[in-house]
């Protein structure tokens, strides 16, 4: 098991074997093949790395609003760190690609996609958000002309339909949290290999949102917000653990995927 801060030691003992982490000088490019399971309003490829044939343990996904572009810095970071033969989990880079390139939190239609999933409480009234470094929410956003309007929206949802995984772990920022409504084991686990509080819910109403879905679906969400650090300081603190997160090396939540 890798003890915290050795992130870019050679060799890391998990669960079940000895991980030879790709020395630093080859990790300039994403080696893993992707699989496209989708395409986003301006025709980027979304796309997931690592297995996605049977049932998956662990989804890990990185940046739904575009504007959290250091949540895909830091997954990149791990993922390609970690050698094919030992990528155990599927890893979604981005999953907003248009917003990230616009710079925005939304997507190319101005629709935030965590509040345009078809959950029983989803709300077609606008969405608000401060901007960073903010305190009021005076942003509007649209939650898309219906539940699931967006195809990358439909897209993620065929693919975790067709994955089933038991846990989702979702990259997000900058509020320095780990939310996991079940206060499970892979939350507080998390929490505490980053040093980051463990909380039911972030405090606000969020209508249609990602994580709502997951729990309607019987998965266990987790939502990892980064703090606001620089992002060496987050490739530091946060890739290690991330990268145990890719191998397989972590508590596993609770099984409760439905069976129909």
């Amino acid at each position: 098991m890798c003890p915290p801060g050795t992130g870019d030691s050679v060799r890391c003992v998990n669960s079940t074997a000895e991980t030879q982490w790709v020395p630093r000088a080859q990790r300039g490019v994403v080696r893993h093949a992707p699989r496209q399971y989708g395409t986003s309003v301006h025709g980027a490829s979304l796309n997931v790395f690592g297995p996605t044939t049977g049932l998956a343990d662990l989804l890990v996904m990185a940046s739904m609003h575009g504007d959290e572009c250091e949540s895909t810095v830091v997954l990149s970071e791990a993922l390609r760190s970690v050698p094919e033969e030992h990528l155990a989990t599927p890893v979604i880079l981005n999953v907003n690609p248009d917003g990230t390139v616009l710079g925005t939190r939304a997507n190319a239609r101005g629709v935030d996609l965590n509040r345009n999933w078809p959950t029983a409480n989803w709300s077609a009234d606008p969405v608000h958000y401060k901007a960073h470094g903010e305190t009021v929410r005076d942003i509007e956003l649209s939650p898309g002309a219906r539940p699931a309007s967006e195809p990358e929206t439909q897209a993620l949802l065929d693919l975790v339909r067709e994955l089933r995984p038991a846990a989702i772990v979702s990259l997000h920022a900058p509020l320095g949290c780990v939310e996991d409504p079940d206060q499970g084991p892979l939350a507080r686990w998390i929490g505490e290999e980053v040093g980051l509080p463990l909380v039911p819910d972030v405090g606000y109403l969020t209508p249609g949102s990602f994580g709502t879905w997951s729990i309607e679906q019987g998965i266990n969400i987790i939502t990892w917000e980064l703090p606001p650090e620089p992002i060496p300081a987050l490739l530091a603190s946060h890739a290690p653990v991330l990268r145990r997160l890719l191998t397989g090396d972590y508590p596993r939540a609770q099984d409760r995927r439905r069976t129909s």
